[in-house]
């Protein structure tokens, strides 16, 4: 699919594209079932790269992946179950009789750096019970078919397929025009949200939620820090995502004809 969007912000990244399917795309990239990784990882390697990628429920990275992909309460299958979960996102499992043990029995069997993670804790929220709250907080969901897939814009076919949402990794400018072009024929100035989450969680279930809305609206994401180490590499260092609803991007799509992207300002922004 060829892209005004794209063309008129100078995008070097491709945006991805998200879908559901019961069918698995020939040659997709697809993590191993069971192996721990990131999911923004390989939404990476379909930015810069332009390769397909799938995940099922046995191949989505992690509880947190799994969870930000649509595959129900993975974090009921995190180590040691949700407390555990609860203190490695905040205080750290040391700080616990029953996470204490847990540690201990995991001292050498795992990487160094995951060790103290679980018992240092990452300390992205305060406390476990701030944990269990952003918990019930997230729009948790079970999506409606096997596989989730990434796929690169200009791939995308939209007679035959019809992406959930599109996400874009973009730079300060294109995060900016973006969130002008998001509110540029719509009443309000709340059509763009960040909402705290892991990164997957920001292109995936917020932004599927999003869609649901009475008045759609776009999801700012790639705060997760965790996730911008594990893109940093592949993306650079200056890059966010923009995840629209696949019903709002082919709005915003329609009305780049006359719009800010044409004048002045822009050209001069994109320019330098």
């Amino acid at each position: 699919m060829r892209s005004r969007l794209v063309e008129k912000l100078g995008m070097k990244l491709q945006p991805v594209a998200i879908l559901w399917s019961e069918q698995k795309p020939e040659g997709a990239v697809q993590f191993k079932p069971g192996a721990r990784s990131c999911v923004m990882f390989l939404y990476a390697q379909t930015a810069k790269k332009g390769k397909i990628v799938v995940f099922d429920r046995e191949s989505c990275g992690c509880p947190g992946g799994g969870v930000g992909l649509g595959f129900g309460n993975c974090y009921l299958n995190f180590p040691g179950g949700v407390e555990v979960f609860c203190y490695f996102l905040s205080c750290g499992n040391l700080s616990w009789e029953k996470g204490k043990e847990f540690c201990q029995n995991l001292k050498g069997k795992i990487p160094e750096e995951l060790w103290e993670e679980l018992a240092y804790g990452e300390r992205y929220i305060k406390n476990p019970e701030l944990v269990r709250d952003f918990i019930d907080q997230l729009p948790i969901r079970e999506v409606p078919a096997r596989y989730v897939i990434f796929k690169p814009l200009d791939l995308v076919e939209p007679e035959q397929e019809e992406p959930v949402v599109v996400s874009f990794p973009v730079n300060p400018d294109q995060l900016s025009a973006l969130v002008v072009m998001a509110n540029y024929s719509r009443r309000g100035v709340e059509r763009v949200r960040i909402p705290m989450g892991a990164g997957c969680q920001q292109v995936g279930i917020f932004a599927y939620q999003a869609g649901e809305a009475e008045e759609p609206y776009a999801v700012v994401g790639l705060t997760d820090l965790s996730a911008r180490v594990n893109v940093r590499k592949i993306l650079g260092k200056d890059i966010l995502t923009f995840t629209v609803p696949w019903k709002m991007f082919l709005e915003m799509e329609s009305e780049v004809e006359g719009s800010f992207l044409e004048r002045t300002t822009w050209k001069k922004l994109r320019e330098e």
